[in-house]
């Protein structure tokens, strides 16, 4: 759905849900703000049985001048309702009648959505979601500082200070606002009420540590999803602890935090591993934090969390590539299919010796660019290095431009100076020659986490169904290769 679809439309509530937090007013004054400028009156507000009390959100209206209004009897029927930060019929928006509906939202999906309705479910945030909305009809939101600091505002509290940030374009919203450092500040220092403060001290007591495998679990009682992270940032200064898992459950919904200091264990791979069919989950490699929705579950989030932390235990093998060798005897050989793939020499963009950031939807990977650095690009947008003889020795090259259509098109950051250049006007196609780059691969019974040989502070998740593969001509050179991918790119050595 375009913004601009919604147009037809004059009389337009725009409604948020109950007890409104940062991203919820940030995104629906972006609704505001866009139907404002294109002509149209539109009313912003919120229902339910409590007003907004929290400081930093107080702060967040008078200082942004966001005109939301505050209406528990509203009993109007516009000619168009929408719902943003939340799903028209879920538990957390009173219903507001209306002879259309549209949804505007980053939430799993628990309702049967209106024609009219735009939900990305892997964004971190609903400002992020209408950022992108209003990017599409050519709207510069940092034209208005207020706007854009309401909607850094809203994805840094909905994302617990960008700890949970998964989706790319939420870091490319971050990055491109230019909004008021010292009122965030103020809105962060704002963050915790003396009820909050006790919340805390009170879950901190509270907690279940695991000696084996030095985990620890806390429950704490339902509060800003920020005191989670406060909650967990402070744990994990603990002698013995590796990872924290806090969280508080209530009737609509199960928020969780998680904290990691060990290279085996990414914080962004267990929450969403504890979310996984019941809610959404992601974050860094430290930190990282999910929802989880009560009704999908048939027990307590104290034995649900509980059961899938020791599953998540128990489900892999850790592989460092540098340190083993694989025993090929029970995998099959397999040659490249002639797959058309990206080629980029790194020293092209940005001269050698720079420390850059790659952005992809697979995350961020930093590299310093060398006079033999390349980075491939694979048919689904994923990326990884390689050096110029490897490919030299694995691919040929055609001549021609490589062109891809992605969810989310890679680019590059120079870490010194913060320019952004994209990273497919570099690239070039390359094909593999029949034969070559053979491999030994198999598919995985067990999970396995794999340290490759270029990079063992950070690992590669291979499931269940994934390929593990290692090259014929390096038997260190081991690699995890998607199951959905497997057959696109590889067939049995010797067929033509």
């Amino acid at each position: 759905m375009l913004l601009s679809d919604l147009l037809t439309f004059d009389d337009i509530v725009i409604q948020c849900h109950d007890n409104p937090d940062a991203d919820a007013l940030a995104s629906g004054f972006a609704l505001y703000w866009y139907f404002a400028n294109n002509g149209k009156e539109p009313v912003f507000i919120y229902r339910g049985i409590n007003e907004i009390k929290k400081s930093n959100l107080l702060i967040m209206v008078e200082e942004l001048e966001i005109p939301i209004s505050y209406e528990p009897d509203f009993n109007r029927v516009p000619e168009l309702l929408i719902t943003c930060d939340c799903q028209f019929g879920q538990k957390n928006v009173t219903d507001t009648p209306a002879e259309n509906i549209a949804v505007i939202d980053h939430h799993q999906v628990t309702v049967d959505l209106p024609e009219l309705s735009e939900v990305r479910s892997n964004i971190g945030s609903c400002s992020t979601v209408v950022w992108d909305m209003l990017r599409a009809e050519d709207m510069d939101v940092n034209e208005n500082k207020d706007l854009a600091t309401d909607l850094y505002y809203g994805l840094y509290s909905d994302t617990n200070r960008m700890s949970e940030i998964s989706h790319p374009l939420d870091r490319d919203m971050s990055d491109s606002l230019i909004y008021n450092k010292s009122l965030v500040k103020m809105m962060c220092n704002s963050n915790i009420s003396l009820e909050e403060l006790n919340i805390t001290g009170n879950a901190i007591l509270n907690f279940a540590y695991h000696e084996d495998l030095k985990y620890i679990i806390i429950a704490a009682e339902p509060c800003d999803p920020n005191i989670l992270g406060l909650i967990a940032d402070f744990t994990m200064e603990t002698a013995g602890v590796d990872v924290c898992l806090a969280y508080f459950a209530n009737d609509e919904q199960i928020k969780f935090s998680v904290r990691s200091c060990t290279a085996e264990v990414h914080a962004n791979e267990l929450a969403a591993f504890l979310a996984e069919g019941a809610g959404g989950g992601g974050g860094h490699i430290y930190k990282a934090g999910g929802t989880i929705w009560p009704e999908l579950l048939d027990v307590s989030a104290d034995e649900y969390l509980g059961k899938r932390i020791r599953q998540y235990y128990n489900t892999f093998e850790v592989i460092y590539a540098k340190d083993v060798t694989i025993d090929t005897s029970d995998m099959k050989m397999y040659s490249k299919r002639d797959q058309k793939l990206g080629a980029v020499r790194l020293a092209d963009v940005f001269p050698i010796g720079t420390q850059v950031e790659i952005r992809t939807l697979e995350g961020d990977a930093g590299v310093t660019i060398s006079e033999d650095t390349y980075l491939m690009i694979g048919i689904e947008g994923e990326i990884w290095p390689i050096s110029q003889e490897k490919l030299e020795e694995s691919y040929d090259e055609t001549g021609f431009v490589y062109q891809g259509e992605f969810e989310y098109e890679p680019v590059i950051k120079s870490k010194q100076t913060g320019e952004v250049k994209r990273v497919l006007p570099f690239a070039k196609t390359v094909i593999s020659p029949e034969g070559t780059a053979r491999i030994y691969a198999k598919p995985l019974d067990h999970a396995i986490k794999l340290f490759t040989v270029w990079n063992d502070e950070k690992y590669y998740s291979g499931k269940i169904g994934d390929y593990v593969a290692v090259r014929e001509d390096d038997p260190h050179d081991i690699y995890i290769v998607a199951g959905r991918l497997f057959d696109k790119l590889y067939k049995p050595a010797g067929l033509f």
